[in-house]
């Protein structure tokens, strides 16, 4: 039988969260406060029945607008939610003003904002990502954190195969297929993930910057100057050609 939770609001109005309706994770003491959105009104016996619910885009949405002045402001718009309820949520957003950046003020300095609603999500990890009309550039964008490597897109079929590097397209799929779930609910366009291994002489090379806590900043910009942005690039340079290069230190 469906564990459903009898509320009160301040005018002792009675309203039901059902399981369905609940986070996977959540877990109410008596007493307790309860945030929830109304989704519907049912009528018993001629008695108005109060519907909530914790898992609806609607609850996120009223979250971020209670979190984000911009947004409770209508300086930053909130265009599709999709969530698959304490796994994943992708927001896309967009603001009419170009002075105001959409997804930092979503997620605040140092995550201050958007922390406040990860918690009442029960640790729900929320994608923020700019709209965009470009059909290529939205698909990437909500297949973030992976990076695509390219894409052919059929507009007509709503279909779209992407090619990641072998280490991206775990990070695409995500866990139990949330992360491309979401992105194609998000884009309207089936996605299907390939590796990409045309190029397997650079598929495992790393940026330099990754090595920017053993190595100094200015050895690494002194490499950047001859042409040496990767790991890869500099382990192609000789003993030889490295010294001869004019690799030293600036004096301050």
């Amino acid at each position: 039988m469906e564990k459903e939770i009898l509320l009160l609001d301040e005018e002792g109005n009675e309203l039901i969260l059902p399981k369905s309706e609940q986070i996977p994770q959540d877990y109410f003491k008596k007493g307790e406060n309860i945030r929830a959105v109304v989704t519907r009104v049912d009528l018993k016996n001629n008695n108005p029945v109060i519907i909530l619910s914790r898992t609806s885009p609607d609850f996120l949405a009223k979250l971020l607008e209670i979190e984000v002045p911009e947004i409770f402001d209508g300086l930053i718009i909130i265009k599709k939610i999709v969530r698959e309820p304490g796994e994943r949520a992708k927001v896309a957003v967009e603001s009419y003003d170009d002075r105001i950046d959409p997804v930092g003020a979503c997620v605040g300095m140092k995550g201050s904002r958007i922390h406040g609603i990860v918690r009442e999500l029960k640790n729900e990890n929320i994608d923020v990502i700019n709209w965009t009309s470009n059909t290529q550039l939205l698909i990437q964008r909500s297949l973030t954190p992976a990076k695509i490597t390219s894409m052919s897109l059929d507009s007509e079929g709503k279909h779209a195969s992407i090619y990641l590097k072998p280490d991206q397209v775990s990070l695409a799929i995500g866990k139990r297929g949330a992360n491309i779930k979401l992105a194609s609910e998000l884009t309207g366009y089936e996605l299907d993930v390939y590796r990409d291994t045309e190029d397997d002489e650079e598929e495992f090379d790393v940026d330099l910057e990754e090595f920017s806590d053993e190595i100094d900043g200015w050895v690494i910009d002194a490499l950047k100057k001859i042409g040496c942005d990767t790991a890869r690039s500099v382990m192609r340079m000789s003993p030889f050609e490295l010294e001869k290069e004019p690799i030293s230190r600036k004096k301050p």
